[in-house]
């Protein structure tokens, strides 16, 4: 049986990765900081492993074929991204493992691509889109080198899954339960989704394909390029009712950035909401058949049950 190792598996993506290689019959190994599972996840193993500590995250994944690579601190931490994908490197390549990992649209940089295929260039123009540019050139290099390989899977924006973070539950689905639907940006502006079950399910389908992809891959995921009218119209028909429409105060964030650090990260970047975009893949549909996509009324649907929201057909999960 193979052998996975989940790093993260604590955060919403590991949690969704985990669950569809468990799902796939994989033996599943559920590395978090403090070896605790989450209870959705039975039949993986705990493991104890602090990605900050290179030796730990070896021994945390001793004898896997494949380490998913979920690792994503806080907007406010991330100068511990490349020092995490350093280890994950130095893990993998003792180990022997394969390394999959979850690619951003960071790299791209302001004025974003209206389409981005996995031929576009980088043009990153913050410091979290350097970042990411930094952390897979170190991945192209290992795999150039022969230390390393990488099957690198790009998407958008997550949304379902339990737990929060995603800009789904914290923004755009934070006031359903008062009939309040929030937009990020313009109503009618195209942006970059990814359904997080969709989503993992690409990675178990890459797995399974190795022997069609090179030492390095860097592949794009095309998950639900959809407007906020789009999705207040799939959230109305999931909860039965009409909501209103409003705005995210931006005014706020920006007029107190300067004191309030998290609020200055998120300004940083909000760009990707004013600026539409979406992913295109030449190569992925050819690659493992027909890529995974819940129908979007159904997504939103099973996404709100996710964080306790109550649907017609559905009952609320974390509620």
């Amino acid at each position: 049986m193979t052998k996975i190792a989940i790093l993260g598996a604590g955060g919403r993506l590991g949690r969704v990765v985990a669950k569809a290689f468990i799902d796939a019959g994989y033996e599943v190994r559920a590395v978090t900081r403090n070896g605790k599972v989450p209870a959705e996840l039975k039949g993986a193993t705990a493991v104890a492993g602090d990605a900050l500590d290179r030796e730990a995250l070896i021994r945390a994944t001793q004898g896997v074929d494949i380490v998913f690579n979920g690792l994503n601190p806080i907007y406010t931490d991330w100068g511990k991204c490349l020092p995490m994908a350093q280890n994950v490197m130095a893990a993998c390549h003792a180990n022997g493992a394969l390394h999959l990992f979850p690619g951003t649209v960071y790299n791209y940089g302001s004025p974003m691509p209206a389409v981005i295929s996995e031929d576009t260039p980088f043009h990153p123009t913050t410091q979290k889109g350097r970042i990411r540019c930094a952390m897979e050139e170190l991945f192209r290099r290992e795999a150039d080198a022969g230390r390393v390989r990488t099957i690198l899977l790009r998407a958008g924006d997550f949304f379902g899954g339990t737990g929060s973070g995603s800009w789904f539950d914290l923004i755009v689905a934070a006031k359903i339960n008062k009939g309040i639907y929030t937009a990020p940006g313009p109503v009618d502006l195209v942006h970059e989704w990814a359904y997080l079950p969709d989503f993992a399910v690409g990675f178990v389908a890459l797995a399974r394909n190795l022997d069609k992809l090179g030492f390095y891959e860097a592949l794009n995921f095309p998950g639900h390029a959809v407007t906020d009218l789009q999705i207040k119209a799939a959230a109305e028909k999931a909860i039965g009712r009409p909501l209103k429409m409003t705005s995210m105060p931006w005014w706020v964030l920006r007029a107190g950035s300067p004191f309030v650090a998290m609020w200055r990260e998120i300004v940083s970047m909000s760009y990707l909401r004013f600026e539409p975009h979406q992913l295109a893949s030449i190569r992925l549909e050819g690659i493992v058949g027909e890529i995974p996509h819940t129908p979007l009324d159904q997504a939103v649907a099973e996404a709100l049950g996710d964080i306790g929201i109550a649907t017609v057909d559905g009952v609320a999960k974390a509620a």
